[in-house]
């Protein structure tokens, strides 16, 4: 016959494999990193303008992403509706900015 109780061992909490601090002192780093690379591009004169925006924009791309990642934890399961907005948010973002800039150039 089957033993209907339980033990000290079958209630254990259940831990859930948090991140720890390791991983946001990376990202920490990491933004503050392309923070200075970007500082850094424009405060070297000599550069031509077209490469600084360039660097700068693809910094600025790499930093969205850290910080969505890390600090917004968007990597993570159980955020598709965050996720969605966002999406909708950056789709209504650059539909204004096209309408725009065919609106002031035609």
């Amino acid at each position: 016959m089957a033993s209907n109780h339980s033990t000290a061992e079958d209630q254990r909490p259940v831990r859930h494999n948090s991140e720890g601090p390791k991983k946001h002192i990376i990202a920490f780093i990491f933004s503050i990193l392309l923070t200075l690379v970007a500082f850094a591009a424009v405060a070297a004169g000599e550069i031509n303008k077209s490469f600084i925006y360039i660097i700068i924009m693809g910094c600025a791309m790499l930093q969205v992403f850290v910080q969505m990642a890390f600090w917004m934890h968007m990597k993570d399961r159980g955020h598709l509706f965050a996720t969605v907005g966002i999406l909708m948010g950056v789709f209504i973002a650059f539909t204004c900015i096209i309408m725009a800039e065919y609106w002031v150039w035609w």
